[in-house]
């Protein structure tokens, strides 16, 4: 029913069913086209519940302190290993974290169309920055040349093969593409799964792991910090990007064909392979309380519940975590299969990311 407003001499017909149709023709791609940011009403009410959430966990890197990290990194207790994943963990993380933020601009806050999805990704996006400006500050706070981290992406080939895995994807997706078309809906599917799933969800936690490990045993607190408030960003990236494939997939039933499905398998297997070799060359000795193998295994037990998560059988049923105290401090919440419920059963997902310190 329109709603009719008399002001004075005039009136003004507000046509009801002009705006039902409006929000109707909200989806994750090839929605209503429009340059107005609406954002009321809600269709993805899951995608603003974790605007809010990422938006309360706001941190800056400059209120963490760091000067017991700067006096045990001047000092002489180090292990030669512990400092070479410092190192590892500055190096690759100061550039992979803007990687992430400009596929999020470039590629997916380019093809997405309601206007709730645009808002959260945009968040994504300045949470990136304010990830590579703490590597920023780690680097100077310690004195190690920045040089050396920039030309880790260049001569070590573990950094470079997974680097090469993410980027060239986003690169060919820099088109103009047709996505009423079957394989561009799975293109920008396969895109969404390889960076939130094999690459935040899967590639990332190796060395997260090792720094928290080291964390841990009362090593780099400032540093420590700083990748726990980047572990609970990262939470919600994760949940965004889920919950960003699940909905397109839902929109758009021809995209899961069998052989899509076999084909995010196999990606996710090369993630992994790819994140194995890179924690080889992280701790190429056992030492200070750390396995690579035992890193290797939880790799696995993390690249499957991100399969699970998204509806895909895992790569290595049964595998189980190695590392319990990193289950408290990284997987806090076990996400609901894809073929167990809904979008309206899994809208508060979100709450993923909203984890009070104490409980990591």
């Amino acid at each position: 029913m329109d709603k009719v407003y008399t002001i004075g001499s005039k009136s003004f017909v507000l046509d009801q069913a002009k705006a039902e149709e409006a929000f109707s023709a909200k989806r994750i791609i090839n929605g209503r086209d429009t340059m107005f940011f609406n954002i009321l009403p809600l269709k993805y009410q899951w995608a603003y519940e974790l605007y809010k959430n990422m938006k309360n966990n706001h941190w800056e890197p400059e209120d963490i302190p760091m000067q017991k990290d700067i006096e045990l990194w001047r000092g002489t207790e180090l292990t030669d290993v512990e400092r070479w994943i410092i190192k590892m963990a500055i190096g690759y993380f100061s550039a992979a974290e803007g990687i992430v933020g400009d596929n999020v601009m470039h590629v997916t806050r380019e093809l997405v169309t309601a206007p709730e999805l645009k808002l959260v990704l945009g968040r994504h996006a300045h949470e990136e920055n304010i990830h590579a400006d703490s590597l920023v500050y780690m680097i100077s706070s310690l004195g190690i040349n920045p040089h050396e981290c920039e030309s880790m992406f260049e001569d070590i080939p573990t950094i470079d093969r997974k680097t090469d895995f993410v980027v060239s994807n986003s690169k060919g997706l820099r088109r103009d593409m047709d996505l009423t078309k079957t394989e561009e809906k799975q293109a920008f599917a396969k895109n969404i799964f390889l960076f939130g799933q094999c690459m935040e969800g899967t590639q990332f936690y190796g060395l997260f792991g090792m720094i928290l490990s080291l964390y841990r045993q009362n090593k780099f607190p400032g540093i420590g910090q700083m990748f726990r408030y980047t572990l609970r960003d990262e939470s919600n990236h994760i949940e965004l990007f889920r919950n960003l494939f699940m909905d397109l997939v839902e929109e758009n039933e021809d995209v899961w064909t069998e052989s899509f499905r076999q084909e995010l398998r196999d990606l996710m297997a090369e993630a992994v392979s790819l994140e194995k070799a890179f924690i080889k060359d992280c701790l190429p000795v056992n030492s200070v309380g750390l396995s690579s193998e035992e890193f290797c295994q939880y790799i696995d037990y993390i690249a499957d519940r991100r399969l699970e998560g998204v509806g895909l059988e895992g790569l290595n049923p049964g595998v189980k975590n190695p590392f319990p105290w990193l289950a408290e401090m990284m997987d806090i919440k076990k996400e609901q299969n894809f073929f167990e419920g809904r979008v309206t059963e899994y809208q508060k997902a979100s709450a993923l990311g909203n984890v009070d310190d104490d409980e990591l």
